[in-house]
């Protein structure tokens, strides 16, 4: 089984390595829409809430809007790239599991697939903010962004399992996104410092970094927050696939369970 999920993991990364959109969007468009949103927004103080303490930071809003740019930029794209591998490889995955592979296999390797992604990609982002911004401590802001991207990416291989549309997945994906970093940033919204925004997805990351970027703090809860988001959105998403992946072969077997010929060879 170990060989098996090694070899499944290896395709799943292979696979979104051909993703040159992804790729391209990552390298330039990350770096792009930070530079954008790092000269619009005048460097004056905002107040941002750390809602685990309760109190107010007065913050610089050219930075905490580029960190908020980082956060727009990274959930597209990790969202995108979960969605369109788990969309593209739905057929394959099910005919793998009518060859004998196990579902348990396959679902492995997607989230290791997903962790190793999220990983790059947050790393990536975060290393660009350091062309426009020091931040306090730059390990809790790679944190945030990591803690985002496996969000997102679980919420795009979960609209993977369910939409077969990759229109409708790019646009839930795009508007979901926007209006959920945009609603965590006080120099866009005046309520972003209300406690409703803790039921969106980037409520817990984008406190984890604003901490890690304007101070020592280390914001535990709202990590765990996140890696809830997380969990929530990867269940859900593995529980789908597994039904999905399931299916009765024409000599009543389930899928997933190998003819005795395999097994033996």
């Amino acid at each position: 089984m170990f060989n098996a999920y090694l070899t499944a993991t290896k395709y799943t990364l292979l696979e979104q390595a051909r993703n040159r959109l992804a790729i391209g969007l990552l390298l330039i468009f990350t770096p792009l829409w930070d530079f954008l949103f790092n000269q619009l927004v005048p460097g004056t103080p905002v107040a941002f809430k750390l809602m685990g303490t309760g109190a107010f930071l007065q913050v610089n809003g050219q930075y905490l809007t580029t960190l908020t740019a980082g956060f727009n930029a990274l959930t597209l794209i990790i969202g995108f790239t979960l969605f369109n591998a788990t969309l593209k490889g739905a057929r394959f995955d099910h005919r793998l599991t009518l060859s004998g592979y196990r579902q348990l296999t396959l679902m492995l390797a997607k989230v290791t697939a997903l962790v190793v992604v999220a990983i790059v990609i947050s790393l990536y982002s975060s290393l660009v903010l350091l062309a426009f911004w020091r931040p306090t401590v730059f390990a809790l802001v790679w944190l945030g962004y990591f803690c985002s991207a496996l969000t997102y990416g679980a919420l795009g291989l979960l609209l993977g399992t369910l939409i077969n549309s990759e229109l409708a997945g790019f646009f839930i994906i795009i508007m979901v996104s926007l209006i959920d970093t945009t609603l965590q940033a006080p120099v866009e919204n005046p309520v972003a410092n209300k406690s409703w925004l803790a039921a969106f997805p980037t409520y817990g990351p984008m406190q984890v970094a604003v901490s890690g970027g304007f101070t020592q703090t280390v914001a535990w809860s709202s990590v765990g927050v996140s890696l809830l988001w997380f969990i929530g959105f990867i269940l859900l998403g593995l529980l789908v696939f597994w039904r999905r992946t399931r299916a009765w072969n024409a000599h009543g077997r389930v899928a997933g369970q190998a003819h005795p010929q395999l097994r033996a060879a």
